[in-house]
């Protein structure tokens, strides 16, 4: 019988759940991503069906500077923020697990009293006394319906959908720090291509003014010269302010001020790098931003049992004991006392309805979060999608663009050659040299969009190499 009743009650106190059974929310999943059967879309998509390793993915770009300046991300205040935040979800989780054990007081009195003789009700001889009272409490919460483990549930999932936001968070801002990085590095390269051209315009500019001394050239030649001349150095201006603005946002980026913070000027871009981009059910293992939609698609889970706990008595046991004397002797065991209980139930007889809202209002959040999960996957699904078709196209128009530039390179050396040698006039010359400044930028711009693409396909498939 004891066994029994033993059984009855290790049964009672380990209670139920009334949050639904969870399991994560269906989402689309392509079998292969639609890109990725173009075979001119280059080296940029090779398939993997086992996940390549994650860690240091920016070091695939070959760039030493670049590699030092990731290592310097931790520095990042939006980061420090983001991990603050963990700190906070993991003290939440703490405090809710708190509830999964009996809460323990201590306390002591020490009075001095008189009673009145002219006292109601057993009137008698004034008296006074001394109360030395120590004691303890002990309350326990039987979680009998599952509110307080739905709690800690919630909580801990709380804590990992933190967790992940860290990661997500740490990964744009290493995408960010690449990206901006890359685009400054394109801006150098115009930068020594307007040099480049500047020399190139200026030498002919004292040509053109020369024939002009000579009674060759015309005026107008020469102002032309001169505005091609001057428009370029303009130019050149214009590109240094707009890389000093990036080189303040890679010094923001690491956690420096910028006026402490400089990179020079460099020749030469890299060349973008093959990332493997794997297929689509292994992007739901990578990405920590779809890990977090799914971890908070938990927790709401989990709070609908605890709104639904809601309508059931909450039962507590209490406890107490220790001494009480009038005297010195106060902890002798004649002067002991104890209480067992009580045991109490509360539960709100009529509140209007409102723990019935507040059951609608969990499973609504549920939804709310299920559906964020959801649109997360598609999005994950959809970057993947434009970086591939951005980075094919990108292939093809570097190939062509290649190709201009060279042909515009060889029209402006022949007019010039022409214009020496009296054979067409400057109007030519500028045309040429324009075109062929046209499409030296248009090349750089294009070199610099794959290697912008190549690091958003890093982050796409969730920093991974």
């Amino acid at each position: 019988m004891r066994r029994n009743s033993s059984i009855l009650l290790a049964a009672a106190l380990s209670g139920c759940s009334l949050a639904p059974p969870y399991s994560v929310p269906p989402a689309p999943i392509a079998p292969a991503y639609k890109e990725a059967a173009y075979k001119e879309a280059g080296p940029w998509q090779p398939a993997a069906t086992v996940p390549p390793e994650r860690g240091e993915w920016w070091t695939v770009f070959g760039d030493p500077v670049l590699t030092a300046l990731e290592q310097r991300i931790p520095a990042n205040q939006d980061l420090a923020a983001a991990v603050a935040r963990y700190d906070q979800a993991r003290a939440a989780l703490r405090e809710a697990r708190a509830d999964l054990y009996p809460s323990v007081g201590a306390s002591g009195t020490a009075a001095r009293d008189r009673v009145s003789a002219g006292r109601p009700l057993s009137p008698g001889s004034a008296s006074t006394y001394t109360d030395l009272r120590l004691g303890a409490s002990v309350s326990y919460e039987l979680d009998l319906f599952g509110r307080v483990r739905n709690s800690v549930r919630a909580s801990a999932a709380s804590a990992d959908a933190s967790a992940a936001d860290v990661a997500d968070i740490r990964l744009a801002l290493q995408a960010q720090l690449a990206d901006t990085y890359v685009q400054l590095r394109g801006l150098d390269a115009r930068i020594l291509l307007l040099r480049q051209s500047v020399a190139a315009f200026q030498r002919a500019f004292d040509l053109t003014n020369t024939r002009h001394d000579g009674g060759i050239a015309s005026g107008i030649d020469v102002s032309r010269s001169a505005a091609l001349l001057s428009s370029a150095k303009a130019e050149l201006s214009a590109v240094a302010a707009d890389r000093a603005v990036y080189e303040h946002a890679i010094a923001v980026l690491v956690g420096e001020t910028p006026s402490s913070f400089t990179l020079g000027v460099v020749d030469g871009q890299t060349r973008p790098p093959a990332i493997p981009v794997g297929i689509p059910s292994t992007l739901l293992e990578r990405r920590p931003d779809i890990a977090a939609a799914e971890r908070r698609v938990a927790a709401a889970n989990s709070r609908i049992g605890v709104a639904r706990a809601a309508q059931y008595p909450a039962l507590t046991l209490g406890g107490a004991g220790g001494f009480e004397s009038g005297g010195t002797n106060l902890l002798g065991a004649s002067n002991g006392f104890w209480a067992l209980g009580p045991l109490s139930a509360a539960l709100a007889i009529f509140d209007g309805g409102a723990r019935r809202a507040r059951v609608r209002i969990s499973r609504a959040q549920y939804d709310e979060a299920a559906a964020n999960y959801r649109a997360t996957v598609l999005g994950a699904f959809r970057e993947v999608e434009d970086d591939l078709a951005r980075a094919r196209n990108l292939v093809a128009q570097e190939a062509d663009q290649q190709a201009a530039t060279r042909a515009a390179e060889r029209t402006s050396a022949l007019a010039l050659t022409r214009y020496r040698d009296g054979a067409s006039d400057y109007l030519d010359v500028v045309t040429a040299q324009t075109a062929a400044l046209d499409a030296q930028r248009t090349l750089l711009a294009v070199q610099t969009a794959r290697l912008q693409v190549a690091v958003d396909t890093v982050r796409a498939v969730g920093g991974v190499y």
